[in-house]
């Protein structure tokens, strides 16, 4: 039985032993890769495509940060990205870290299996730190009022073991929709939480690399950070309720929705000035699972 208020060792593996592939899932999975398919075809056709990744890189990197609160605007981080001898705040140095953690992560998988060692590469690009997967116990996520609504994994075996059995998982040539297998991936790493921080703007890097490591995508162009900020309730509430009913289906049809909405509205324009990371805003993250 799940307890909010004990480490969540008995995180079951994926897959989860329920129905992933229902009709309504499935409608929704080959909508979603229609539309991931076509925004694929627009970005390899795109001219100055470093200069469009690079725009889209740190639309995204805002876009994420801003979950966990990190506020800035698109003029602070462009400025920072532009001349970073220049003085920044810290929270767009945050950003930037973001941006490298990112593009580290694409360059490496590359050559490199997307594994354990490449998400702690990745965690500490984004704090700035040498920390590894977290060892001490009392981790724990708490609500606005302090109530504890997740403790996940203890014991830095037992989170190795978690991530070895998501990587297997992740790698498997089990048949099931590479769009679905990215849903359930997320909710994995976030359930499993192996840093101390840093693992909500992680799990997003790990969500694009998926799709490139797996072909659905060859340049780093689509991100879910700004759809997750306007849907930002439903996010966190799929988390929890997969967490504690294991509805599956309504986590994936989220997700699902994400990358189509995503890529049908946030396309790149015909001169690459387009973000797929969506429209810029200010907004608020909360601190919640993940």
């Amino acid at each position: 039985m799940f307890d909010r208020n004990r480490p969540f060792n008995d995180l079951p593996p994926l897959p989860p032993s329920t129905e992933l592939e229902s009709k309504a899932i499935l409608k929704k999975a080959i909508s979603a890769s229609r539309a991931l398919a076509e925004l694929k075809g627009m970005a390899e056709r795109m001219p100055n495509q470093a200069m469009l990744i690079d725009s889209l890189v740190l639309q995204e990197a805002r876009a994420s940060s801003e979950i966990e609160n990190i506020l800035t605007t698109n003029d602070e981080i462009f400025k920072a990205a532009s001349d970073e001898s220049l003085p920044a705040s810290g929270e767009a140095k945050e950003v930037l870290r973001y941006r490298q953690a990112l593009n580290h992560g694409f360059r490496q998988i590359k050559s490199r299996p997307l594994a354990t060692g490449l998400f702690i590469e990745i965690a500490q690009l984004i704090k700035q730190t040498d920390f590894g997967l977290r060892r001490m116990p009392g981790t724990r996520i708490a609500n606005s009022r302090g109530e504890t609504i997740y403790t996940p994994p203890e014991g830095e075996a037992v989170i190795r073991d978690k991530l070895r059995e998501l990587e297997n998982f992740m790698h498997a040539d089990d048949g099931l929709d590479l769009l679905v297998k990215m849903a359930l991936v997320h909710y994995q790493f976030e359930a499993i939480h192996p840093f101390t921080d840093g693992n909500g703007r992680s799990g997003r890097i790990l969500n694009i690399l998926y799709l490139v490591d797996r072909g659905l995508l060859n340049l780093p162009v689509l991100y879910l950070s700004r759809y997750i900020i306007d849907h930002k309730a439903a996010y966190y509430e799929g988390l929890r309720r997969v967490t504690e009913e294991g509805a599956w289906g309504d986590w994936l049809l989220y997700m699902l929705d994400a990358v189509e909405q995503t890529c049908s509205r946030h396309g790149p324009d015909p001169v690459g000035r387009g973000a797929c990371s969506g429209r810029a805003g200010p907004g608020r993250g909360s601190r919640a699972p993940g």
